[in-house]
């Protein structure tokens, strides 16, 4: 279990992040029109899974803005914003906000993204939901880089991430 804080109050999570150098774990999400994605989708494509608890919350959404900001820029890359959102309002988000450079996928039907992942918050009041995740992949589907940011409130490190992007 990984630890990281809330408001400063420690949180754990239900495990650790996949290891940098091994295949990411397939999943089985949803878009926002409810249909269904995996990861042999982005299959021969670099990805950054863009990974927090609710878009409706500030710092979940400056990511997903600046991450669509960013992602209109790279080629052969897709921007995964995923949480435990329904596709509903991952949908109202984009079309308020404008976002067209990212893909919303969510895990609200069965929440084994979290799970295998290992970063499912186990406690706190945050349970359930996903902590706030980094994990880029290159074309093999290989993890090139993973942050697990260590306050939820707290940004993720947006340069790290497009520097493995360039690595990858």
């Amino acid at each position: 279990m990984a630890s990281v804080t809330l408001g400063g109050t420690p949180v754990t999570t239900s495990g650790e992040l996949p290891s940098k150098g091994t295949s990411a774990p397939n999943f089985d999400l949803k878009k926002v029109d409810l249909s269904p994605a995996s990861l042999d989708d982005y299959s021969g494509q670099k990805v950054v899974m863009n990974i927090f608890p609710s878009v409706d919350t500030g710092t979940c959404a400056a990511s997903v803005r600046q991450f669509n900001q960013e992602a209109a820029e790279l080629e052969n890359t897709k921007v995964l914003c995923i949480s435990r959102d329904l596709p509903f309002a991952q949908q109202r988000f984009c079309g308020a906000e404008g976002i067209e450079n990212v893909e919303m996928l969510s895990d609200f039907e069965s929440g084994n993204f979290g799970k295998s992942y290992g970063l499912e918050f186990a406690d706190g009041p945050f349970k359930g939901l996903h902590s706030r995740c980094i994990v880029v992949l290159n074309t093999e589907g290989t993890i090139v880089h993973t942050e697990q940011v260590a306050e939820i409130a707290d940004e993720p490190n947006y340069k790290a991430a497009l520097e493995a992007l360039m690595d990858a």
